[in-house]
């Protein structure tokens, strides 16, 4: 007999606005305790010392995470000058200091040459592993770790703030960008010291500020019995992934793990709306495809010869 899981069936996302200091662990836990989910996800790990859109998918939702990794993601952050620390934010050990500082001039005369296909080294206070070790593990025990400079696709850099000791930046880029690493370069070119002291996370896909909750807010929600109010679709994360309508009959053979012939007329669709996709810039999974019935996905699929392979189902 097979053995009952924990917890409710809750299924869908929360776009948590996560506090300061908060882990992203911790706020995986929360959520999942206020809902009693069976179980539960994040999308994008966010430090302790940054605050924002930090996704958390629930039940079934957490397998569409692997495509909200994917996303374009938005951050506002600070730059205080003066002082370098180690880990290029304010939780790190003071490295350098310096009397210089650098004008509004300076720093939006170097903006354009951030944005783009750019090569960027990941700061050693990182996740990124290291012979099967986490690079900040490494760093803060001393040792010294030469991470790879790889590619990462910046798409806006802009000033929003300068007071002549701090700059304050919005940054839109695609996966894998640091912005401890962005704040690093820039104030190298600069040549002045400095360090990250605030960073919001303002975006991650379709998950933005303005349909992002606090944990006071969700915990009043639940409070109240209503916390099914702040639960998005589980479709939310896939709104770039071209969505194909299917019967009845379709959508009971995906589920058993068959096959489906497309029609002409079908395989043209997906055609149109991959084509655009991939004019959009989004080139990871290329050949997935929602199947759809009454607007509820019911299988994560890829299109092969004309023929529709289930790979994952959603149990809605």
């Amino acid at each position: 007999m097979a053995r009952k899981k924990k917890g409710d069936p809750v299924h869908g996302w929360i776009c948590f606005d996560k506090p300061l200091e908060m882990t992203s662990t911790a706020a995986v836990s929360k959520v999942r305790w206020l809902f009693q989910a069976q179980k539960a996800g994040h999308a994008g790990t966010l430090d302790p010392l940054a605050t924002g859109i930090l996704p958390i998918a629930l039940g079934e939702a957490t397998k569409t995470v692997p495509f909200l990794m994917e996303a374009d993601k938005v951050y506002s952050f600070t730059i205080t000058f003066g002082t370098t620390t180690d880990s290029y934010d304010a939780e790190g050990q003071v490295t350098a200091t310096s009397d210089a500082r650098p004008t509004r001039e300076a720093v939006e005369a170097l903006l354009n040459s951030f944005v783009g296909v750019i090569e960027q080294v990941p700061p050693a206070f990182s996740a990124i592993k290291v012979d099967g070790k986490r690079a900040y593990d490494l760093a803060r025990q001393g040792i010294e770790v030469e991470l790879k400079a790889r590619e990462v696709e910046i798409f806006d850099l802009t000033l929003d703030d300068f007071t002549g000791e701090t700059a304050t930046l919005t940054l839109h880029c695609g996966k894998g960008t640091y912005v401890r690493s962005i704040a690093r370069d820039l104030c190298a070119e600069l040549g002045v010291c400095g360090h990250v002291t605030t960073l919001r996370r303002e975006a991650v896909g379709a998950f933005a500020t303005k349909n992002a909750i606090t944990l006071e807010k969700l915990e009043d929600l639940v409070h109240r019995g209503a916390a099914l109010d702040a639960l998005l679709g589980v479709e939310t994360a896939l709104d770039d992934i071209p969505a194909l309508p299917v019967t009845q009959d379709e959508a009971s053979k995906l589920k058993q793990g068959r096959d489906l012939a497309l029609l002409p007329r079908q395989i043209n669709l997906i055609a149109e709306a991959q084509k655009a996709r991939r004019e959009a810039g989004f080139d990871e999974f290329p050949d997935t495809v929602q199947a759809v019935l009454n607007g509820t996905v019911q299988a994560l699929c890829e299109l092969r010869e004309g023929r529709l392979y289930p790979t994952r189902i959603l149990n809605l």
